[in-house]
């Protein structure tokens, strides 16, 4: 406990009790209970790593109960990393978290042998993962696709000259999930006469892991992923997921104490470089992902391509959590739902035609609210508006 205590207390004990990172965290708006709000789980994490506080269930609920979306980090005026203790504090208490341990078995399962495990929800799709949805064992899923996105080392060369070079991290919910995804980025990185890699070797970016406790896990990942993209010679390292990118960018600097700097959101990387057009001529709600615009920063750049594509942006500015959280969904299901309720009865009284997001596991929870119009990543906007001009445009909206 000694090195916990020096590794955290000294950032924690900065705290001054203001009360500002609360004021954005979307499971005290929920709950508001002290304990289900970011003070009040820094001042439990005080207590654990000072040797104050014994590990028990119902602090292993108080700390598990947190969605990890940053916005706490964001909104503190001192800076205190809020995300890094709750991620070692997870790592203290998970032997004590048996209600954790199938989870993370689970997990610890899936990603050691990613395609063995994909090939098995193939399988199950129709019976077993259905029956889990129903007796609310694990959500439902989209409907598997026949094969991943990636396969072994690939390269898409460009037929015309080279503008540059770029690097895909796929992640795990693209990769399994979502594979058209990354065959709409693959199309407008070509249409901007760029070559395109998906590397052998990539892996889990790790957050997963982090978020169960299990950092040793985890930081193999990032070694991993590390070793394959820093090698490239390549002018940025796009994925279609936040966290993946949030965990290149920011979080293997904490876990391994080095980073994949060239790592970006689409957003970023397209802004510069899409002009303008009327192609759709639509309403359209924007939910801003949690670790895209507290992880990332990231809010004005999709926006910005979304109105240059002839879409009207409704609804609210201040974006909220749609409860998603990648495990926390599973783990704590109640507050996932409440969440969800509160931001699909935002959408459905924005007047919308559809709804962009640029996160795939947002979309996922986000579709089980919206049914009665298209939940869209950003990826399909800027492929249908920008580069199907004068074709047969898809029927996204």
């Amino acid at each position: 406990m000694h090195s916990m205590k020096s590794a955290y207390s000294s950032d924690i004990n900065k705290c001054v009790r203001c009360g500002s990172c609360k004021a954005l965290c979307p499971t005290y708006a929920e709950d508001p209970v002290e304990m289900r709000g970011a003070r009040g789980r820094l001042t439990l994490l005080q207590g654990l790593f000072d040797g104050r506080t014994s590990p028990s269930k119902l602090l292993n609920q108080h700390i598990n109960s947190c969605i990890l979306c940053g916005a706490c980090n964001r909104s503190c005026p001192l800076g205190i990393d809020l995300m890094e203790a709750l991620y070692h504090g997870r790592s203290v208490l998970k032997k004590s978290n048996r209600m954790g341990a199938v989870l993370r078995a689970l997990t610890k399962l899936s990603i050691a042998w990613p395609d063995m495990a994909y090939k098995a929800a193939r399988m199950a799709q129709k019976s077993v993962l259905p029956a889990l949805a129903r007796m609310g064992v694990m959500p439902a899923i989209p409907e598997l696709p026949e094969s991943p996105l990636r396969a072994a080392d690939q390269v898409f060369k460009t037929q015309r000259k080279k503008r540059g070079r770029v690097a895909i991290f796929t992640g795990c919910s693209v990769n399994y999930i979502y594979p058209h995804f990354g065959e709409s980025l693959i199309h407008v990185l070509h249409r901007l006469d760029y070559e395109v890699i998906l590397p052998k070797g990539e892996t889990c970016c790790g957050s997963p892991l982090r978020s169960l406790g299990l950092e040793d896990e985890a930081v193999e990942q990032a070694k991993r992923n590390h070793g394959v993209f820093s090698r490239l010679k390549v002018e940025a390292i796009l994925s279609l997921c936040p966290t993946c990118t949030m965990t290149l960018k920011h979080e293997y600097p904490k876990m391994i104490g080095k980073g994949l700097d060239r790592a970006m959101d689409i957003s970023t990387f397209f802004i510069d470089k899409l002009d303008h057009t009327d192609m759709i001529q639509k309403k359209a709600f924007f939910h801003n992902p949690c670790h895209l615009q507290f992880g990332l920063g990231v809010s004005k750049e999709p926006k910005e391509i979304i109105k240059r594509a002839g879409v009207e942006l409704v609804g609210p500015e201040q974006s909220a959590c749609c409860g998603f959280g990648g495990l926390f969904c599973m783990s704590n299901k109640q507050l996932s739902a409440d969440l969800l309720e509160s931001r699909g009865e935002t959408i459905a009284s924005s007047g919308a035609d559809t709804v962009i997001t640029s996160c795939p596991g947002c979309i996922m929870q986000l579709s089980r609210t919206v049914t009665d119009r298209p939940v869209i990543h950003l990826i399909e906007l800027i492929e249908d508006a920008f580069y199907f001009r004068g074709e047969e445009q898809k029927l996204l909206f």
